[in-house]
Formats: C-alpha cells, sequence, structure tokens
C-alpha cells in the first residue's frame, strides 16, 4: 500500500506531465465487446482525435473539437462530441481537475488507475506508473458498450498537420 505521501507525489507527477502534452500520438488496441480493432491516432487538446482503423473498410474517427464523424466505405456516422464519452476524455483541463480531487488505484503495480464521473459518464483512466504518461481508458460507447483502448509507442507533442482534424467528407 502506498503512504499518502507518496500517492500525492504520484498525482502531482501525473498532473506535471499531462500538463505539458499539447498533443499525443500512438498506436492503440480497442476492444468493444470483445471484438478487437487496432490503428493509430492523434490527440490535440482540447477535443481533437483523428484515428485510422487497420480495417478493410478503411475506418476513420475525426473530431474537429465539436463534432465526430466516424467513417468507412460504406458509412458515414456524426456525432455532436458532447453526445460521447470523448468529450470528456479529448479535455485535458477536465482531467487535471478530476485527478486533483479523485483517489487513485494501483493496477498490478504498473498502472495508475483514476475513475472519474461526470454527469452520467464513468472514465476510467490509467496512467503509466513509471512514466506518468495516459496509457488507455475504458468507457461506456454511445450505444452502452463496454470500450476498453489501450495506447503504446506514445509519442508526445509530435509536430502534427494542420488540416489533420478536418472531418472528412461524405464521399
Amino acid at each position: 500500500m502506498f503512504s499518502t505521501g507518496t500517492i500525492a507525489e504520484i498525482k502531482k507527477n501525473i498532473i506535471q506531465k499531462l500538463k505539458h502534452v499539447e498533443n499525443l500520438t500512438f498506436n492503440f488496441e480497442q476492444n468493444i465487446n470483445d471484438k478487437k480493432e487496432t490503428g493509430n491516432c492523434s490527440i490535440e487538446y482540447p477535443k481533437k482525435i483523428f484515428c485510422q482503423y487497420n480495417l478493410k473498410n478503411k475506418k476513420i474517427l475525426v473530431s474537429n473539437g465539436r463534432s465526430i464523424v466516424i467513417k468507412t466505405l460504406t458509412s458515414y456516422y456524426v456525432y455532436p462530441i458532447e453526445k460521447t464519452p470523448l468529450d470528456l476524455i479529448l479535455d485535458k483541463e477536465f482531467i487535471l481537475n478530476k485527478i486533483q480531487n479523485s483517489n487513485l488505484r494501483v493496477v498490478n503495480d504498473k498502472l495508475i488507475n483514476f475513475n472519474l464521473f461526470q454527469n452520467e459518464n464513468e472514465i476510467n483512466i490509467f496512467f503509466d506508473k513509471k512514466t506518468f504518461n495516459l496509457v488507455g481508458w475504458q468507457t461506456l460507447d454511445v450505444f452502452q458498450n463496454l470500450s476498453i483502448t489501450h495506447l503504446n509507442s506514445i509519442i508526445i507533442n509530435k509536430e502534427l498537420k494542420n488540416d489533420l482534424f478536418k472531418l472528412p467528407s461524405r464521399n
């Protein structure tokens, strides 16, 4: 078990690290109801994300900070970001404020977990115990499916293309 001083130090380190993150680029593995998908993403705070999935249907997910588009070869969906858990996951200030006032839990002596609540959303967010990097999250998606996302090969504050978070057209 950690002492109160150690817990405070871990929180402080995670907060300090996250404050200096403007963007993240990473590979991911996402598990939704035992269906695994992989790909790569870039996040730019606040609330922007671009993900390219390793799927034959060329699935992408893009948020410009207001809307989220999920596009494949045959489908095109638009959601207001505030109707999705990504509204909170991609909001660095929300995460920093919640971490400050939340209890942490150590998982397998490798991960630091915070359970964050906002309105009807519950988000489990995970940080690496050694590097203090964000390494994943667990939520219920817009269809109430359990969604677990693991991040790896994380690059912090990489230069990103200006138009990366431009919403794709339907065609």
